[in-house]
């Protein structure tokens, strides 16, 4: 990835708020003073249908969307469809993804089509980085299941170069008033993953859980996984 490009596409599905959050990542940069562009489909969002929105970041960028193979980073608000899309990705890419499982009314309904079996595992196989997190759980925990889409920015912001005082003040001006405190939260909660990527010895990394006492953990072989603090 060159020095200050970003590709990153976001896939979910209706309702989880794909749009508004690629809406605050590309405010975030816009306010960093970079150039971005951002092209979405959501044509059956209202149905739960799949939503994508691609959020393209650099010092000049010329098109809204990103080419099959070149994403850095795969946020996927739901897991068999961070699955279908990881194709998209750059080899050195990342994807952040919830445990969330919305399966399709058309697999339901239908013997033609299956939900995967362990879409997470899957993801491992294909993608060289993968930080899966319990988002859903974490949602929970704070009231509202919507939130796996601020939870996932506060995990992606670790992973970007922007200061946490613009992530702040972006979802403050975004988010309706009465679920900033929540999101605010939310947002703190991914934040507050620690990825161990390639610093902790070979084999092992590191998470801290509530309780601030270091705790070892072997990672996956095909990358780290983040569970909830």
């Amino acid at each position: 990835m060159s020095e200050q490009f970003y590709n990153i596409l976001i896939v979910g599905v209706g309702g989880q708020g794909v749009l508004l959050a690629s809406e605050i990542i590309s405010e975030v940069a816009m306010h960093a003073g970079l150039d971005v562009k951002k092209s979405e489909i959501h044509g059956m969002s209202q149905r739960g249908g799949v939503v994508t929105s691609h959020v393209r970041i650099g010092k000049k960028v010329y098109s809204p969307t990103i080419q099959q193979g070149e994403v850095d980073f795969l946020m996927g608000f739901e897991k068999a469809e961070a699955l279908r899309f990881v194709g998209w990705m750059k080899k050195t890419g990342t994807v952040v993804v919830s445990h969330t499982t919305l399966v399709p009314a058309i697999v339901t309904s239908s013997k033609e089509f299956h939900y995967p079996e362990d879409a997470i595992a899957d993801l491992k196989n294909k993608a060289h980085n993968v930080i899966d997190v319990e988002a859903d759980k974490i949602a929970g925990e704070l009231g509202n299941p919507r939130l796996v889409n601020t939870i996932l920015i506060g995990v992606l912001a670790n992973l970007l170069p922007f200061e946490e005082k613009l992530w702040v003040d972006v979802i403050k001006s975004l988010v309706k008033e009465k679920f900033v405190a929540v999101n605010l939260e939310a947002f703190a909660r991914g934040r507050g993953i620690h990825l161990a990527l390639n610093k902790q010895p070979e084999g092992r990394s590191m998470l801290r859980p509530r309780d601030n006492t270091p705790r070892l953990v072997r990672p996956h072989s095909s990358g780290v996984r983040a569970t909830p603090l």
